[in-house]
């Protein structure tokens, strides 16, 4: 067998340096360039939200709160995973073993709080459209903080679990120096894919499809009362705001559906040596790429997203009580 290049190694001077994946210095230099674009957007994007709902006190609702919540776990993909994966797109894993098990923590963690997160998304717009006259007394503030406390504490237990044996030793799956992967045996895989795809989907699905009905049969309704003259026009107004609230946050879901089923598809296929697992690359940037996508949905749907952030680059939030300025 012929001694590999000293170029073609991670690590020249070892023995058992793993080799690095070749690749077209052009499309590598493309790929590099889109992927850290893609990277940067995100941060920054996911930060903007982060801070607006954070400043402003108009924001702090409910609703908001389970978006800052989302936000963070986006900002954190945009922050860690990303970098990472960039990091490694030559097959060279340059950071230690411990880098290595932190980033497939960071990586379960934050996608099992996305998840999650939506699920605690569409429950609160199924409330408020499907009984609204209660949700201020069933949708409090404090409520609403526990369940994204419990959200975070959730996906940090399921991510130690699944990683139990390579966070007790990091290299325990490594063949060689420079190599950063991670083993999920079919037991801990059919788990992930139930805890963090299938029953999720099954629960968004089911009540968006409520929401959906509800909220048209409430459309219907009012315009016959607007037309008899029945109802004022503050619960038109409000009724119309829930509804959008409820359009707006199901496209969040159903674009963040339309991203992770590729990947968990590729999951199954590979769990059944459809594909190898490495080429799963494109799959894993997808779900990775809707962390960018959400914070653009806000530009376009919220107003109260597009003020805050022409206050916050222009640096109008540093101003004496900003936090209370009308955003809404």
């Amino acid at each position: 067998m012929d001694k590999p290049d000293e170029a073609d190694l991670c690590f020249p001077l070892s023995n058992n340096s793993c080799r690095k994946i070749p690749r077209n210095q052009s499309e590598a230099t493309v790929i590099y360039t889109l992927l850290s674009s893609i990277t940067v957007i995100t941060v920054f994007l996911n930060l903007l939200v982060i801070v607006s709902i954070a400043h402003f006190r108009q924001l702090h609702t409910c609703t908001n709160l389970l978006l800052l919540s989302l936000a963070v776990s986006d900002f954190l993909v945009g922050f860690l995973q990303m970098p990472f994966q960039i990091f490694y797109y030559h097959g060279c894993w340059y950071l230690g073993d411990f880098a290595c098990a932190l980033n497939n923590f960071s990586s379960f963690l934050v996608v099992s709080a996305s998840v999650g997160n939506m699920v605690l998304i569409s429950v609160d717009r199924y409330i408020a459209i499907c009984d609204p006259m209660l949700y201020t007394s069933k949708v409090t503030v404090q409520r609403v903080q526990l369940c994204i406390f419990l959200c975070w504490i959730f996906s940090t237990i399921h991510a130690v679990w699944i990683l139990r044996d390579l966070l007790g030793q990091p290299d325990i799956y490594n063949s060689c120096i420079g190599e950063c992967v991670l083993i999920v045996n079919y037991a801990e895989g059919v788990v992930d894919l139930v805890v963090t795809f299938l029953a999720p989907i099954i629960v968004i699905t089911y009540l968006y499809l409520r929401v959906f009905v509800v909220a048209v049969s409430q459309a219907r309704a009012m315009r016959s009362q607007i037309s008899s003259i029945t109802v004022g026009p503050v619960a038109v107004t409000v009724q119309k705001k829930e509804t959008k609230a409820a359009k707006t946050l199901g496209l969040l879901v159903i674009i963040f559906l339309l991203c992770s089923c590729p990947y968990y598809c590729f999951t199954v296929a590979a769990d059944s040596n459809l594909f190898g697992a490495s080429s799963g690359e494109a799959e894993l940037w997808l779900i990775y790429f809707n962390s960018c996508i959400n914070p653009i949905i806000y530009v376009f749907c919220y107003p109260w997203f597009r003020k805050s952030v022409k206050m916050i680059l222009t640096f109008k939030i540093f101003k004496t009580d900003s936090c209370e300025a009308k955003v809404l």
